[in-house]
Formats: C-alpha cells, sequence, structure tokens
C-alpha cells in the first residue's frame, strides 16, 4: 500500500537483516524496500535507484566493515538530504552516539529494545521526531561535554528552555503542553520562538542542540 513507511536495512550480519525484515513485514505499516551489508554498498543501492522508490528511513547498523553507520549517514545525507536515518547498534560508547547524531541520524537506538521500541523508534523517525532510550541520552549528553561544547548564549527565556528540554526528550506538543500546564498554542509558539533564536530548521536540530549545549540531565 501506498501509505507504507518503506524501510531499507543497513548491516552486515545476514541473519540481523533477514529477522529485521520478517518482523518489519508483518507489520502492515512498514514495508521493506532495500537491504545492503556495508554503508558503501548502502550509497551504491541508494544511487542505483529501488525500484519501489527511495526509503522513507535508512535503518542503519553502526560498526560496518569498509563503510561503518556514521560515514554512511554523512555520506547519504549529503548525496540525499532529505533521507531519515536511524542507527540500530549494540555500541553506547559516549564518542560513537556523538558521532552518529553529529553525521545526522535522527535517532540512536540499541539492539536490546523491544520490538515495540524499535517500530515506535521508526515511526518517530518518519515524522522527523527523535528518539532516545534514556542510556543513549546519557551518553550523548557525556560525549558532548567531554567536547567543552560553548554556553547558552542564545537569549531564550526559562520557560522556552523548558520546552526545548521537553523536546530533546521526544515529546510532542501536546505533551508539552499538559506538563507545563499551558495551551498547545502556546507550545507552538514556544517551539517558533526557538527555532527563530537558535537559527534551526525543526525539532530534530532543536532536540540535538540541547543536548549538545548539555542541558539535558542525564538523570
Amino acid at each position: 500500500m501506498s501509505d507504507k513507511i518503506k524501510v531499507m536495512i543497513v548491516d552486515d550480519h545476514d541473519m540481523v537483516r533477514m529477522g529485521l525484515k520478517t518482523y518489519l513485514m508483518l507489520d502492515p505499516g512498514f514495508e521493506v524496500i532495500a537491504e545492503a551489508s556495508n554503508g558503501q554498498d548502502a550509497v551504491a543501492v541508494l544511487e542505483r535507484g529501488i525500484p519501489q522508490g527511495q526509503p522513507d528511513i535508512i535503518l542503519m547498523d553502526l560498526m560496518m566493515p569498509v563503510m561503518n553507520g556514521a560515514e554512511a549517514t554523512k555520506e547519504v545525507l549529503s548525496r540525499f538530504p532529505g533521507m531519515k536515518i536511524v542507527i540500530l547498534t549494540s555500541f553506547l560508547e559516549d564518542d560513537l552516539v556523538v558521532q552518529a547524531v553529529e553525521s545526522g541520524a535522527v535517532s540512536y537506538v540499541l539492539k536490546t529494545v523491544s520490538a515495540e521500541e524499535l517500530i515506535y523508534a521508526l515511526q518517530g523517525a518518519y515524522r522527523g521526531m527523535p528518539v532516545m532510550t534514556g542510556d543513549v541520552a546519557q551518553a550523548l549528553t557525556r560525549g558532548l561535554r567531554q567536547r567543552s561544547v560553548q554556553g547558552d548564549d542564545s537569549g531564550m527565556t526559562e520557560r522556552e528552555k523548558e520546552v526545548l528540554l521537553l523536546i530533546a526528550e521526544g515529546k510532542s506538543n501536546k505533551d508539552i503542553a499538559e506538563e507545563l500546564h499551558i495551551s498547545i498554542k502556546t507550545v507552538k509558539t514556544h517551539v517558533s520562538n526557538l527555532l527563530m533564536k537558535c537559527e534551526l530548521e525543526d525539532r530534530t536540530q532543536l532536540a540535538i542542540h540541547a543536548h549538545r549545549q548539555g542541558w539535558v540531565s542525564g538523570s
């Protein structure tokens, strides 16, 4: 069906690709349209073109031979800027998380997540919403702080910072409105102001910005 989310799976282990494909194909909301065994192969497949069209999401392994997931993410986005990429990996090293996010990945998900959590991450990526579990968020915060990121000079208000932190946690406008006891319209205004003050284009970039500044608590 045309409304299915089209997915490309990139992983150097055949059994992992087979398992992910089997599971996703059982979900009526997804269609696996392509596979690749490493980043270089993924770029080649995309450049050749896929009969069903370009994928909406690439589910990308991180540690692969020839071209790893972070390198591939950067390469893919330089050629196909609108692509949504979700890193799926067994590795939680701080610097690897930072590399993946800075390369442009929407989300970073561990292979230990449940099937439901993976589906949630893919659906979030499709909408441009970053999804990170608490341990991944902690690793990202630690990694970015280690790089001595510059402090906050954006001029945002305390309320705007509260909204930004909730965006970084993956909260929707409705969730934010309920948590801060304000209207959805007010939340949208704060989001617009944040985009303008931070000179960013979307919520995903806002979330990454919050992590990069070290504002997201590791708790």
